[in-house]
């Protein structure tokens, strides 16, 4: 089921779920619980927000906005992992299938409202930078609209160190290392250095260390089908011949982050522990599955 509602609030207006139910064949329980996931926008006067408070006061004029899309709302992912809180900001691990942003339709799989129901004490949470939904690995959050300009403005800049592990078909080692791939990303300058760090003989699998100096969109994975050797899992840009287990997913893992705080100069630096990170042996096992 997937539709929209669009509805003006009359000079006497009912309780929120009451209007919405008039409008909806969905029960209270569906409702509440669409709403809670992010599926329930107003505006009022210039301005537009997702409205998750229930006995919030509708005012004459206001306008409802209702996005169901119920298999939106029924997906689900692995939960994400603190790392590290610094109060202004934080670092996770971002699971394979959650988002950085959300949509019109919800926003319950996105990390930013993950973080902002799990830490404590809570506190707002704003993104600075992304991941793909595919790609897992450390993310790091802001807390205020001070640290949140800080940060985005760290990462436009590339003031800081991120580097990746990826597993691709193929043995990079024919490659000169550590290899610079420049292809251009959508027109604009695209950089990536790959490095192997394991290569498996039996089934061509290799382990890759990658840093970006940009951040273009899906930069590693279409770097890496550039020459030959898509990722493992890359049901976009890879092999379209390869048939993946369901539980196999993309090999692609923000591993370490390391940069000075734009707020206070102290040197942080993170890196995954190996059991978060592309393993060859495990990648081995769900293949030969």
């Amino acid at each position: 089921m997937k539709f929209e509602r669009h509805l003006t609030i009359d000079p006497q207006p009912s309780a929120l779920i009451a209007t919405l139910a008039q409008h909806c064949q969905l029960s209270n329980a569906q409702l509440k619980q669409a709403i809670t996931k992010g599926a329930l926008w107003l505006r009022r006067g210039k301005h537009t927000q997702r409205l998750r408070r229930l006995k919030k006061e509708l005012q004459p004029g206001d306008q409802l906005h209702f996005y169901y899309n119920e298999a939106v709302l029924a997906q689900t992912c692995a939960p994400a992992q603190l790392i590290a809180d610094y109060k202004d900001y934080s670092i996770w691990y971002k699971p394979y299938g959650m988002l950085s942003q959300g949509s019109k339709w919800s926003d319950h799989l996105t990390i930013s409202r993950y973080v902002e129901q799990h830490i404590t004490p809570q506190r707002p949470s704003y993104i600075v930078h992304r991941l793909d939904k595919a790609a897992t690995g450390l993310i790091v959050i802001a807390h205020s609209k001070k640290a949140a300009r800080a940060l985005s403005a760290m990462f436009e800049h590339h003031q800081l160190d991120k580097h990746y592990h990826i597993i691709v078909h193929g043995d990079h080692s024919k490659f000169e290392q550590p290899q610079t791939i420049t292809l251009a990303i959508d027109d604009k300058k695209a950089t990536s250095h790959f490095s192997q760090l394991d290569y498996d003989a039996s089934h061509d699998l290799s382990l890759v260390e990658v840093v970006i100096e940009s951040g273009r969109k899906h930069q590693i994975r279409k770097h890496a089908k550039s020459i030959g050797l898509p990722v493992v899992g890359d049901r976009l840009h890879g092999d379209e011949l390869q048939h993946y287990p369901e539980m196999l997913n993309l090999q692609l893992c923000a591993v370490k982050i390391a940069f000075a705080c734009p707020l206070s100069g102290k040197q942080i630096s993170h890196h995954l522990p190996p059991d978060l990170t592309p393993q060859l042996e495990q990648v081995i096992t769900l293949l030969n599955e």
